[in-house]
């Protein structure tokens, strides 16, 4: 049984929402943050990122930074650049990235259906990551960004996403290519009958936002320590969440990077390669579209590696993602990149940047090889955490992305 909850949700006024909702804190840098909200008030990121309203030797996980994302809300609130609507709602936020639409519920997901196991997860968490997360929500005493779920598609949910949005949408604009747009649910019978289609569900699945999460409920469990005669109903009990049908995303290839090949030198490391994969090229440009096979670019030129059939046979579900095979037959026992979580030598580039940023990367002399993957499927991922199995780190980049700032969870 699935617990989702309608919030009174802090939202932007209309007027300025284009200017107010940013990306979500963990794909800008610092610098990227500070320029992308240089000259405007209104950005998101003084509240999501507000490192960048403090002095450049300042740690962006010092209490400072966290005093200063809370100042920076209440600001807004008292400027009702935020404004908190004045009856619970679910809000239903609809993204259209060129041809690609996925249109899911805005609402709070039960940090008990988290601990409990109900929320299944498929990614560990980085320590410092959700200490960070989790001293910013302490502080802010709000949730300012969603986590991306998402649910089995079911009909009577999927039939009320189009019966709730045949209305005028309260907020319709676009940033960074994509339409956002975003519906007020506010009558009662509506309300409840989404609760009720949720409560019929067996589980819920995060796409992205391990660390959110971890934090929502590490402050909960701070909360409820602080205050032994809670009853389950205050704010804290939940967390901020987005979830979309699981046939309406779209993942893209997760992408690696390494600075050097180890000691070898081309040919040795292509000699290396040659024990497991068949190997095609060069070309100038390569394509990655069937699994088990990868693209590597080096020297200026892109090579295509096909796992050979006797490395790939009896591999059981993890083993057998892109994202191992490449870790155990090339990044572990070729290149010695042991721990891809905390090895400085790999870097990781979302699908959204394409192979040019691949190459960028390498021709700039920064890194010596890349490697493009074939994307994991939705279906995979569902089957990894129903197991209760965790994939490698870096293993999925949905897109679009969620945008934060549309609504706000004051705890």
């Amino acid at each position: 049984m699935v617990q989702i909850k309608a919030l009174k949700g802090l939202c932007p006024r209309k007027d300025i929402a284009d200017r107010v909702i940013s990306p979500p804190y963990d794909v800008l840098s610092r610098e990227e943050a500070q320029i992308r909200a240089a000259g405007n008030p209104y950005s998101f990121l003084h509240i999501n990122k507000p490192e960048i309203d403090c002095e450049q030797d300042v740690n962006p996980y010092s209490s400072q930074v966290y005093e200063m994302g809370k100042k920076n809300l209440e600001k807004f609130i008292s400027e009702n650049i935020l404004i908190q609507d004045e009856k619970e709602a679910i809000y239903i936020y609809r993204l259209q990235w060129h041809k690609h639409v996925q249109t899911g519920y805005f609402c709070l997901s039960s940090v008990d259906d988290y601990n409990n196991g109900i929320i299944k997860k498929h990614e560990f968490t980085r320590p410092q990551k959700e200490k960070d997360r989790s001293e910013l929500i302490d502080a802010m005493n709000a949730q300012v960004g969603p986590v991306f779920l998402m649910y089995p598609s079911d009909e009577s949910l999927d039939s009320l996403l189009i019966k709730l949005t045949e209305q005028k949408p309260e907020i319709d604009i676009e940033s960074d290519q994509v339409r956002h747009q975003l519906w007020a649910i506010k009558e009662p019978a509506d309300i409840k009958a989404i609760t009720d289609a949720f409560s019929r569900l067996q589980a819920t699945y995060i796409a992205d936002g391990h660390h959110r999460s971890a934090a929502a409920a590490n402050v909960c469990a701070k909360r409820r320590s602080e205050h032994p005669d809670y009853t389950g109903e205050e704010n804290f009990n939940y967390f901020l969440s987005v979830l979309f049908p699981h046939n309406q995303l779209q993942i893209l290839p997760y992408n690696r990077i390494i600075k050097d090949l180890n000691g070898l030198s081309s040919s040795q490391f292509m000699a290396r390669l040659e024990e497991n994969f068949e190997i095609k090229g060069p070309f100038k440009t390569l394509i990655i579209n069937e699994p088990q096979t990868f693209g590597c670019y080096l020297d200026d030129h892109w090579y295509q590696l096909r796992c050979l059939p006797e490395k790939s046979k009896d591999l059981d579900l993890l083993s057998g993602l892109d994202v191992s095979i490449l870790m155990n037959l090339v990044l572990q026992p070729i290149l010695g990149i042991q721990d891809p979580r905390t090895d400085s030598r790999i870097d990781f580039i979302g699908g959204i940047r394409g192979n040019a940023e691949l190459e960028r990367r390498v021709d700039s002399g920064d890194y010596r090889v890349a490697f493009s993957l074939y994307p994991t499927h939705i279906d995979t991922l569902i089957k990894v955490a129903d197991k209760g199995e965790i994939m490698p780190p870096k293993s999925t980049w949905f897109e679009p992305k969620l945008k934060s700032g549309l609504v706000t969870y004051l705890l």
